[in-house]
């Protein structure tokens, strides 16, 4: 039979935590019994952290798993979304629900775009569609010209001029700092008035106030009633290098040339009432085209649109099927540092199952074991967890500083993620540490003691 040597370092270590008996009084009241008290825990918890100090090296190990599984998944999952993030911000630049319809063709035989008859839309199919629409919040005729010379006192410049109605601003982001959009009485009237887009105000207003000034537009004075500051992150977006002027001064004074009816206007820009709607919109807006046009709506190759809804749709199927493919990885990271967590803290209790013998036959209760590897495994999982999602935390405030691609937002935690990576690999390590422990304490004393 093996000899088992026992050092004062291990019964100072053993005996941490156990209540041993005590003389009492004959008439003293009987201690109590079925709970731990404070001071026994607080023993429990000293040797628990004195247990795990004489193990540095397992010890770290155990704590690395946990903390590179938390933080790798929160960080794979972070980069989807800010993928997700990224791609949502550009939508919003350009507006809410935006819908488009183009001019389009007529197909002589179905299928074949090429072989169709071109037909423009008209002022009367904005009318048309405005009045007899029922799935649309608002609707805007445009009429573009970018042929048009744009001269102030300062400068001048050429750009994009838009002439749209005062709903345009319901679809399309055109913030308006400072100064004023466009009203009703600005269309009836056919006021001469101009909202300049930031970078053509650079141009042609260089460090001076616009709003109140008078431009020039074909040689044509309008005054300037407002401005759009820059839109978009390197102001690439096209609203910036545009001038919009009220619809009807538009069509009165710059009639598109190119096309064969004075009424005729560039696009629509239209938003449903719901974006859930969005495609009962878009069919009644084609079938009130069609039949204003004397062609089959149901030919979807006569009509040209961009539907940024149905884009942003798929887009966010895409994006989802990015964060299932960065979720898998990351769970499957995640579950190898919990396998590594379990196999060091089944080594660990293995080792120590002469230990839990000394203890029992020394008087420790099976409740004192228990709590003490509760603890060892607690202490393990939660203070790792916590710092792998710091050092997360801090790397993704560090990458935040750097500037981000187009259309990419740097990583971002998600809390649910985090709260999921830390109470799995802490269920792995508590469950991994107190199943062999428990098998241990209920062996007889003699026999734990005989484990090698």
């Amino acid at each position: 039979m093996a000899r088992l040597r026992i050092t004062d370092q291990t019964l100072e270590q053993t005996l941490g935590g156990i209540e041993t008996p005590r003389l009492t009084a004959p008439h003293a009241p009987p201690r109590r019994r079925g709970g731990l008290s404070m001071r026994m825990l607080v023993d429990i918890i000293r040797q628990s952290l004195a247990t795990l100090w004489a193990h540095k090296l397992r010890s770290f190990l155990t704590m690395f798993g946990i903390a590179w599984g938390v933080g790798s998944l929160l960080l794979l999952v972070g980069l989807g979304e800010g993928f997700r993030s990224g791609q949502d911000k550009n939508l919003a630049e350009l507006g809410q629900d935006i819908m488009f319809i183009f001019p389009g063709r007529i197909p002589a035989i179905v299928g074949s775009y090429q072989s169709g008859q071109p037909y423009y839309l008209t002022y009367g199919d904005y009318f048309a569609v405005r009045d007899q629409a029922k799935f649309l919040r608002a609707v805007s005729p445009v009429l573009e010209r970018d042929d048009i010379r744009a001269v102030s006192d300062y400068g001048s410049t050429s750009g994009q001029v838009f002439g749209v109605a005062p709903e345009y601003n319901q679809i399309r982001n055109t913030p308006i700092e400072p100064g004023r959009w466009f009203n009703d009485e600005d269309t009836l009237q056919r006021r001469r008035v101009a909202i300049v887009g930031w970078e053509l105000l650079k141009n042609m207003f260089p460090g001076e106030a616009a709003v109140g000034s008078t431009i020039l537009l074909n040689n044509l004075d309008f005054k300037v009633i407002g401005v759009i500051p820059k839109i978009g992150k390197d102001g690439e977006n096209g609203t910036n290098h545009r001038i919009f002027i009220p619809f009807d001064t538009m069509r009165n004074l710059f009639p598109l040339i190119a096309q064969n009816s004075e009424n005729a206007i560039s696009f629509l820009n239209y938003r449903p009432i719901k974006k859930e709607l969005h495609l009962e919109a878009k069919n009644e807006v084609h079938a009130i085209i069609a039949r204003r046009h004397g062609f089959d709506p149901n030919l979807d190759d006569a009509f040209m649109d961009w539907d940024t809804i149905d884009g942003a749709i798929k887009v966010g199927k895409i994006f989802d099927a990015m964060d299932w493919f960065l979720g898998v990885v990351g769970v499957v990271t995640l579950a190898l540092g919990a396998i590594g967590v379990i196999n060091i803290m089944l080594v660990s209790v293995t080792e120590r199952t002469r230990e839990i013998g000394l203890r029992k036959a020394l008087g420790a209760t099976h409740r004192n074991i228990m709590t003490q590897f509760f603890v060892e495994g607690a202490f393990l999982t939660a203070f790792s967890g916590g710092v792998g999602l710091a050092i997360c935390t801090a790397f993704v405030t560090l990458l935040a500083q750097l500037p981000s691609p187009e259309g990419f937002d740097t990583p971002r935690i998600v809390p649910a993620s985090a709260v999921v990576a830390v109470l799995s690999l802490s269920a792995a390590g508590i469950i991994a540490g107190i199943y062999p422990a428990r098998k241990a304490a209920l062996l007889p004393p003699v026999e734990a003691l005989r484990q090698e």
